[in-house]
């Protein structure tokens, strides 16, 4: 093919000519690309809004929740209530050393949370030093509890980033002041700005977290603790190890291991295996739809070059007349397809651009928002364009064959 200026001032005479017929057709691989790139852009920023949620949680992490029994078990009734405690933390240990993690929660809902003439209710949560391993902190100032900490029982604790906020509306590094959380004082060690929507003892940004020897005393819970959060080790599996758990729990509560409703136990690996599979079939199906839009549009090229091509047999007669080659008229055509394909979609890329541009301003804009970005990658814009040309020299390949096949003498009886 020659891509000499003439050859394109051709290619540019033509659209004009037909230019109705270049719009009509244009808009179809217009839509079809911004339709598949928006789609693209907007799955992957809805990905991330929703894996927000997940922030700071490890993929492979257990939670447990005692509850009422539903089943009988060795003389015991259904509907037996029954109470997590330190015992099965060390008996976890013990038994399952495939757990990486094994560590215990206590928490208060409701909290009145006072700083001066500021006030909050919140969560009131106590943990040991080793949580972090379950729900990693994004720490805006100071530091998170210690074993330190926990050891001497200090009077400390961490804030969420709404409880910052409202306690602190000057801002500023709060470490080292006093706030009243309940009956007790405890100094700020450290703000924690994670965004995460999971509630464990309640959201991160909405509590505050003390040790948890500290939390036992103060809410009076004794042996007793609120929720068991365990994580598995490099390359185990926390399905796998489920039903072993209830085993180990059961055979110390006295309840049927069988019985999910008595121990309630959130599986996080699960959840996010939920979430992968759900936006592969979502992927499958926005490159589908896309794909099939620009298929119909690309279609509808082929289509307008075939009626463009028998508008112009006697042109193209007198064109193989005066010398043309197969090889010149095959060029012609098969540009003014690419070309058309090419200005179309390249409108299409544009716009779903700016269009994604806008929908991450007003995500982002919400309130407690992550800053998702709804953008597509620069190589996916480059094989967008890519594709394009490719379809346009498909679309261009039966015009062309037939425009070829035009005869001279056909052409001027045809005039």
């Amino acid at each position: 093919m020659k891509f000499d200026i003439d050859s394109f001032r051709e290619i540019a005479d033509a659209l004009v000519r037909n230019k109705s017929r270049s719009l009509l057709t244009g808009f179809g691989v217009f839509w079809g690309i911004f339709m598949l790139l928006f789609m693209v852009g907007g799955g992957a920023g809805l990905k991330q809004v929703i894996g927000s949620n997940f922030e700071g949680f490890a993929t492979n992490t257990a939670i447990m929740i005692s509850s009422q029994t539903t089943k009988p078990w060795k003389g015991f009734k259904e509907g037996r209530y029954w109470s997590l405690t330190y015992t099965d933390v060390d008996r976890l240990k013990l038994m399952m050393p495939e757990l990486e993690t094994v560590t215990p929660v206590i928490s208060s809902w409701g909290t009145s949370i006072i700083r001066g003439k500021d006030s909050y209710s919140g969560s009131y949560k106590g943990v040991y030093a080793d949580y972090v391993k379950i729900e990693e902190p994004q720490l805006k100032y100071g530091r998170y509890i210690n074993e330190t900490d926990v050891l001497q029982e200090r009077k400390v604790c961490v804030i969420g980033k709404r409880v910052y906020n409202n306690l602190f509306p000057e801002g500023g590094d709060p470490c080292g002041s006093f706030i009243r959380v309940g009956p007790a004082y405890y100094q700020v060690i450290g703000v924690d700005f994670s965004d995460g929507n999971i509630s464990i003892s309640g959201r991160t940004s909405e509590s505050v977290t003390v040790p948890l020897p500290v939390a036992q005393k103060i809410l009076n819970r004794g042996a007793t603790v609120d929720l068991l959060c365990v994580t598995g080790r490099s390359g185990v599996r926390m399905t796998d190890q489920e039903p072993r758990i209830r085993q180990v729990i059961a055979r110390q509560h006295l309840f049927d291991p069988s019985d999910k409703q008595a121990l309630f136990i959130i599986n996080t690996e699960q959840l996010f295996t939920l979430i992968d599979n759900l936006f592969t079939g979502v992927n499958f199906l926005i490159w589908l739809v896309g794909l099939g839009t620009i298929l119909a549009g690309v279609i509808g090229v082929s289509n307008i070059m075939m009626v463009t091509v028998k508008e112009r047999t006697t042109e193209i007669g007198i064109r193989r007349a005066i010398g043309a080659t197969p090889r010149d008229i095959l060029s012609q055509i098969i540009l003014e397809s690419i070309s058309l394909t090419l200005v179309a979609g390249s409108f299409g890329i544009v716009f779903a651009v700016q269009l994604l541009r806008l929908l991450e301003t007003i995500v982002n804009s919400m309130p407690d928002s992550a800053g998702a970005s709804f953008q597509i990658g620069f190589w996916t814009a480059v094989l967008a364009a890519l594709l394009l040309t490719a379809l346009g020299v498909v679309a261009g390949l039966a015009p062309a064959s037939r425009a070829m096949a035009i005869k001279p003498v056909d052409a001027m009886r045809d005039e």
